[in-house]
């Protein structure tokens, strides 16, 4: 039994809305997925149509030529890449909760020392110690004046240089477990 008008309808859209993601990629991404020349292109052509119904006539036909390639590879790649996206977004904000804690408590440098002991515990006390300051120093800025995020930047990026070095366990990691047998 052939699918049925809304059905077609629905991938076709879908092809479209997968059409305009694509738009929004770069060159050196659009080279890495599997596309033929004719949509590649279609693709660039779109990228550099200024003019709003230009614009969206080139999406459409970049829909048309969706229709008739196989969207399931480029999908993936952009699932993958997505993926890694997120991965990247949740390793920050790991480092910025390490960074807070940090600058919180002193039961938190034993924690992060631990998991990683091949860290300058000296050198990172007077980031800490830094950070606090200007953390201090912030709050009694008066409104309107910037607030400094030097030591609290720096911080951070010996957090992240500590945490993506070689030598870096999570807290609770299976070598943690090893060490225990």
């Amino acid at each position: 039994m052939p699918p049925s008008k809304s059905q077609v309808k629905r991938e076709a859209t879908e092809l479209q809305e997968l059409g305009e993601r694509l738009i929004k990629l770069s060159r050196g991404k659009l080279v890495q997925l599997p596309l033929p020349e004719l949509l590649f292109e279609a693709i660039l052509e779109a990228q550099r149509i200024t003019a709003h119904e230009g614009k969206r006539r080139q999406l459409q036909y970049v829909g048309k030529l969706m229709r008739h390639v196989h969207a399931e590879p480029i999908r993936a790649k952009m699932a993958e890449w997505d993926g890694e996206t997120q991965t990247s977004v949740d390793a920050y904000h790991r480092l910025e909760r390490w960074r807070d804690r940090l600058i919180d408590s002193d039961e938190h440098f034993t924690a992060f020392m631990n998991a990683n002991p091949a860290g300058d515990a000296q050198q990172l006390r007077a980031l800490i110690r830094s950070a606090r300051k200007e953390q201090a120093f912030n709050r009694d800025l008066p409104q309107g004046n910037e607030p400094q995020r030097k030591a609290y930047r720096s911080l951070f990026q010996e957090i992240k240089r500590l945490v993506e070095g070689d030598d870096y366990e999570e807290p609770g990691s299976a070598r943690d477990n090893d060490d225990q047998d």
